[in-house]
């Protein structure tokens, strides 16, 4: 396209020191059929790297076109890795972050678990009736840290009162 332009703008100096609009109609002429000239070199040259009217060239040729085209496959594979690669970089990067915010919110489920463990043996005390241990989270075979992928449901509730016969009185506080 440069060319172009300067091969006009140094035209137009020639013909603008002579004032000859005929020669200006022919420059342009001239200037149309190379341009048509050309615009049939890149179309042929375009159809023969599609694979297309292949028969007159030769073997030199045609060796140089296969050149041409595992050059630009290497190019197009090269952006394709490169492509590739950053999206697997941003995906890894995407991949820790959401592993380091799983690993905090486990901590806050443990730490939850374990200040509900707390509540529940400051409201409930330790042992049962029967004297023996009594571990609240262990009712449905649920323990804290033995499964850390359970759901934990958190609910706050009043004691219920039992009748006497059932609880055993410690002054005012009640054992169940």
């Amino acid at each position: 396209m440069k060319s172009v332009i300067e091969r006009y703008n140094k035209s137009k100096e020639e013909h603008h020191q002579l004032g000859n609009p005929a020669s200006e109609v022919k420059f342009w002429q001239q200037e149309a059929a190379a341009l048509r000239q050309q615009l049939q070199n890149l179309q042929e040259n375009h159809r023969q790297m599609m694979g297309e009217e292949l028969s007159g060239l030769s073997v030199k040729d045609l060796q140089n076109l296969e050149n041409q085209l595992e050059m630009s496959l290497r190019g197009v594979r090269m952006k394709k890795d490169q492509i590739l690669t950053d999206e697997i970089q941003e995906l890894s990067r995407k991949g820790n972050f959401i592993h380091q915010e799983n690993v905090e919110l486990y901590k806050k489920v443990n730490l939850i678990r374990q200040e509900n463990m707390e509540l529940y043996t400051k409201v409930y005390g330790t042992r049962d009736l029967n004297g023996s241990n009594r571990n609240p989270l262990h009712t449905n075979n649920i323990g804290i840290g033995e499964d850390s992928h359970i759901p934990v449901r958190l609910q706050l509730s009043q004691p219920q009162h039992e009748t006497p016969a059932r609880a055993t009185k410690l002054g005012r506080l009640q054992l169940h």
